[in-house]
């Protein structure tokens, strides 16, 4: 299954302070398929659920509306 929809992978990975390669590597997934998630918000929903775990949020809040604000403890 393929998800497309605005994502806050960039502003999540910002407030982690953590780079698209260093979460590709972390997820298992090349850096191109973080650049693209970020960039057409197309990736796998297992990725999608990969990216949810490493940031330690559910799956839904990586789907928020850009205007939600996410509470991510460093």
């Amino acid at each position: 299954m393929i998800v497309i929809a605005d994502n806050n992978i960039r502003v999540l990975r910002a407030m982690k302070n953590v780079s698209q390669k260093e979460l590709a590597k972390a997820v298992g997934v090349s850096q191109q398929t973080i650049s693209t998630a970020e960039n057409t918000s197309r990736m796998s929903l297992t990725t999608a659920k990969k990216i949810a775990d490493y940031f330690d949020v559910k799956i839904d809040d990586i789907f928020l509306n850009k205007n939600t604000i996410l509470n991510v403890n460093n």
